[in-house]
């Protein structure tokens, strides 16, 4: 288990470095990010390098014992690049340009930036690439972080070769872009410019590969430069950070040419439901590299600094939310930063080494933290723990969220939901697109699935017939790849399998609020409360969102019927057999309680176990192979049944008595059934 952060040796005096080597030794700390922001350092100039620093930093490490993640410092070029070279500027919407004094001010398709970033890393990597402290290569940082899209004239030139290589013809590309559609049709791809600043919305299709394009020019620079360390000779791990659910970069794309994940993950102290969501995240990042484990790369010690406010970890939780990451797969435990800064614009953001120094409250949980991940055996990689598996989608998440559907729908929130039913049952869940989707798994959930590709439902359907239970909706199967209606009209892949016909979106509204005439167009006044939909599910009154929508049965058995507006009488959840397997639709987004609810009757279906019966809420549970972590996030002592042995005492017990915020790690017979379900979740005969 490797332990440590970011360092940034360059941000002070070399009077330090010793005394930080040596508090590293005694926080336990194993490995260092080095050089993630040197660029300026490095290359002051275009034609002066500095790396004499650099080389008294790394032997410095070396004879201390702590190894490095040499990072390859691109993240944000020095003023002299900007200065020199303003094509290397990305533009916003208006064309306008951004300019640096932050980070990331550079245009990821500027053929000059690639350039320059390019010799940096040439040289780098054939100075250190031999260097007995480099045990991990660290490209770039964070990639499209703060620049989500870059509208620059490089990116102009890129998107049209980029266009070029996709469909060869432009007819090609009218077809699929739709583009008789308001006289948009393009003679050449020299007419077509990135979706800048327009008097209204652009072309949907156009939209999904324009953020392919962006998604992938971002790639190209990551690949640019592990393409330039291999030649180099570099044997060691290559990759770059992720950010757990990021819209801007499609992660699935990016995960084979990673030899390992790394993610950064912060949860907000004053987010109620952070456990829930850090552990999505937790289990994305698991699930891009099935069997692999990863490292959480960044995470704060305490408080950050860039929300609107900015509380600290309460005691404890750096520990609890650290063997979270471990629990689900990481096999490195690493901050953001070494040594709090004294400047910049993340001088009040937390550190292993705060301003107050070793008499503090972070010291101490950071070195019980170190000592207690040195000491732990080594642990199982993470492999087909989960049975179940919640389909997520970069591209559908692109078209969900693109304007002009029959209501705004915003996708994560909607899967999370899902997943934190899911959670809270303690079932452990992979993560996956649907094309991964196959008979490793007993239950699959698919909300929102609205681009599915034809590949996705094939997959989704073999899983059904096999034998798998599939939900499905609402706005589910609705469009292809390129955001185009199949002939047909929807559900025309999943219909049969699901056993139902689809009519009408049905949207819901708002229950008041009128309409301002403006021209010829109509400005909505949303003003009023969105409207809902109630149902019975076994006994639960669910209340429904979004949609109501109109589905016919065609051979599914009716679940539960809306009770009230226009859908009144109308299925709102169906459930179909279809070969060995079953497949349910909801026609709406139910509430907490009824994603509970329906959940519940899900897992009794599939035969979906948890790994604890009875978890009591606020007690989080994951596996890796035969390792069970058992986390009580709550402030109150709690117990929970489970058969096996602490990882760290060597107890066997069949109980564990866990205090507010404490972890144990218990190994259980590997070839164990998991317990069966709990009696109150078997709610459906």
């Amino acid at each position: 288990m490797q332990y440590g952060a970011d360092y940034n040796p360059d941000q002070w005096p070399e009077e330090v470095w010793d005394e930080d080597v040596r508090l590293m030794r005694e926080a336990g700390v194993t490995v260092v990010s080095l050089g993630i922001f040197a660029w300026s350092r490095l290359q002051p100039a275009e034609d002066v390098w500095d790396f004499a620093w650099l080389d008294r930093v790394l032997d410095t490490l070396h004879a201390g014992g702590i190894a490095v993640n040499l990072a390859t410092a691109t993240a944000s070029p020095p003023p002299w690049v900007s200065a020199t070279y303003p094509d290397t500027l990305p533009a916003d919407e208006s064309g306008a340009s951004y300019w640096p004094g932050s980070r990331q001010h550079f245009a990821p398709s500027s053929p000059t930036y690639r350039r320059l970033a390019g010799e940096l890393v040439r040289r780098l990597a054939e100075r250190y690439v031999g260097h007995p402290a480099v045990v991990l290569w660290h490209v770039g940082n964070e990639y499209g972080c703060h620049l989500w899209m870059d509208f620059s004239d490089a990116a102009r030139d890129a998107y049209r070769g980029w266009l070029r290589a996709r469909y060869v013809e432009v007819d090609a590309l009218n077809e699929a872009w739709g583009t008789t559609f308001w006289s948009q049709r393009y003679g050449s791809f020299d007419e077509i410019f990135p979706p800048r600043l327009a008097p209204y919305s652009h072309n949907p299709s156009s939209m999904l590969d324009w953020r392919r394009f962006t998604s992938d020019m971002l790639l190209e620079c990551y690949l640019m430069e592990r393409e330039i360390l291999l030649a180099a000779g570099a044997t060691q791990p290559i990759t770059t950070n992720f950010m757990g659910p990021f819209k801007p970069a499609d992660y699935r794309r990016w995960a084979p040419h990673m030899d390992v994940i790394a993610d950064d993950c912060y949860p907000d102290p004053a987010n109620p439901h952070r456990v829930r969501d850090a552990a999505f995240q937790r289990d994305l990042v698991r699930s891009l590299k099935p069997g692999t484990p990863w490292i959480l790369m960044e995470q704060a010690t305490d408080a950050v600094n860039w929300r609107p406010a900015n509380p600290g970890k309460a005691p404890g939780v750096l520990a609890a939310e650290s063997a979270q990451s471990i629990g689900r797969g990481a096999d490195g435990i690493m901050f953001f930063q070494w040594r709090q800064s004294r400047a910049g614009s993340e001088k009040f953001h937390s550190a292993m080494l705060p301003h107050t120094g070793t008499d503090t409250r972070v010291w101490r949980e950071v070195s019980a933290l170190g000592e207690r991940l040195a000491a732990l055996p080594a642990l199982p990689a993470p492999g087909r723990d989960a049975r179940v598996a919640l389909v997520f989608d970069w591209e559908n998440w692109w078209a969900l969220e693109e304007r002009d559907h029959p209501v705004d729908i915003e996708y994560l929130p909607i899967v999370v939901a899902w997943y934190g039913a899911l959670h809270r049952l303690g079932i452990p869940v992979d993560i996956v697109p649907a094309e991964q989707i196959d008979d490793g798994y007993d239950l699959v959930l698919a909300p929102a699935l609205y681009l599915l590709r034809a590949e996705g439902a094939a997959a989704l359907t073999t899983f059904v017939g096999g034998g798998g239970t599939l939900l499905a909706g609402p706005f589910t199967d609705v469009v292809d790849e390129h955001d185009q209606f199949r002939p047909g009209g929807f559900l025309t892949q999943l219909g049969p399998v699901l056993g139902v016909r689809f009519e009408d979106f049905a949207a819901l509204g708002r229950s008041s609020g009128g309409a301002m005439g403006v021209g010829a167009l109509s400005v909505v006044d949303t003003g009023g409360e969105a409207e809902t939909v109630r149902f019975d599910l076994d006994g639960v009154t669910v209340t429904g969102s979004l949609h109501a929508e109109v589905v016919h049965p065609v051979g599914a058995q009716v679940v539960s019927t809306f009770a009230d507006g226009r859908s009144a009488g109308a299925p709102a959840v169906t459930r179909h057999r279809s070969g060995a397997g079953e497949a349910w639709y909801v026609a709406t987004m139910p509430d907490a309680d009824g994603v509970a609810a329906l959940t519940a009757m899900l897992v009794e279906a599939s035969g979906a176990r948890p790994l604890v019966p009875d978890l009591p809420a606020g007690v989080e549970v994951a596996r890796r192979g035969d390792v069970v972590t058992l986390i009580n996030h709550t402030d109150a002592g709690v117990q929970l049944t489970l058969t096996g042995t602490d990882l760290e005492s060597g107890v066997d017990a069949d109980t564990w008595a866990l205090t507010p915020q404490q972890v144990v790690f218990v190994r259980v017979p590997a070839s164990a059934p998991h317990p069966p379900a709990p009696t109150q979740n078997r709610t459906h005969p």
